[in-house]
């Protein structure tokens, strides 16, 4: 009678063969990888670590046979990987965006400033290992929204210091007025004065109620102005500073123009070559390679 609480089992040898080819493969990839960083090989090796990409852009390949399992293998040495890629790739970028500085804040990673002037912008990130920038998005906009003021003849932050700007006049205007207010102020007190002392009629003293009443809402309004003059002068050296800082933002931002339209004529060029940098230095790296090779 059959036994029909047997299980069925894996053939061994076929196991054997599967796991043996698994571990082959892995480590063939490892010795890949191992001997293009020892021949300095930038090019085999984002190759390597990222093989979708690699496809993608630079072999245009519609099916990619990547193998996610032994780009995997080396996910724990991302930083040392991007440390070691790091060297070339700046160098390329300080030619092709010669605006930007780099400064290594941990192993294997970069953030970048905009100009080496005084009070240049932090300006975001460098992913070493995808060859892009990871731009701060409000410094971004704003350099973009530069571009886009251009044609009108502005700058960013035209609009907003000449609303400070007219703030400061109307304070201003506050405090130059201040003697008037006070020759009204004395009109007004003597006028209610008047008219508390004065007899009337009992059918006229609404009439005299609401006359007074007028001339005391005048002088309250009188008197809340004086507040506002009060606080005029601190708040004009505060919108003075405010417009000082605006004037320092629009200056930065017309030196970064500058210097974008100097390498790329415009914002746009600039955009698209961001675009395609990654595509841009594998080529970049693929003829050094060669040139080296043949000068061996």
């Amino acid at each position: 009678m059959a036994n029909n609480n047997e299980f069925v089992l894996s053939d061994h040898d076929t196991a054997t063969t599967t796991v043996v080819q698994a571990v082959v493969n892995k480590s063939r990839y490892l010795q890949t990888l191992h001997q293009a960083l020892e021949e300095q090989d930038d090019r085999l090796v984002y190759q390597l670590i990222n093989s979708e990409k690699y496809a993608q852009e630079i072999q245009q390949a519609r099916h990619i046979s990547a193998d996610p399992s032994n780009e995997a293998l080396v996910v724990d040495l991302h930083n040392q990987l991007s440390a070691f890629l790091s060297q070339k790739l700046i160098n390329f970028l300080h030619k092709n965006y010669p605006f930007f500085y780099f400064e290594e804040i941990g192993e294997g990673q970069y953030q970048f400033f905009f100009g080496n002037w005084w009070g240049r912008r932090l300006f975001g990130t460098l992913d070493v290992l995808n060859v892009s920038f990871n731009f701060d998005s409000s410094e971004y906009r704003k350099l973009a929204r530069t571009f886009e003021l251009d044609h009108q003849q502005k700058r960013l932050n035209t609009d907003q210091i000449q609303k400070i700007s007219l703030e400061n006049d109307e304070l201003q205007e506050l405090i130059d007025t201040q003697d008037q207010r006070d020759q009204q102020k004395a009109e007004l007190r003597a006028k209610i004065k008047q008219i508390s002392q004065e007899k009337v009629m009992p059918w006229e003293a609404n009439r005299q109620k609401e006359e007074k009443q007028a001339l005391i809402d005048q002088l309250t309004k009188l008197t809340e102005t004086d507040e506002l003059s009060n606080n005029a002068y601190q708040e004009i050296r505060q919108n003075e500073n405010k417009i000082l800082e605006l004037s320092k933002e629009d200056t930065l931002l017309s030196y970064e123009k500058q210097s974008i339209v100097a390498k790329f004529g415009d914002f746009k060029n600039f955009e698209e070559q961001n675009e395609i940098l990654y595509r841009d230095y594998i080529a970049h790296l693929i003829a050094t390679r060669g040139q080296v090779n043949a000068d061996e």
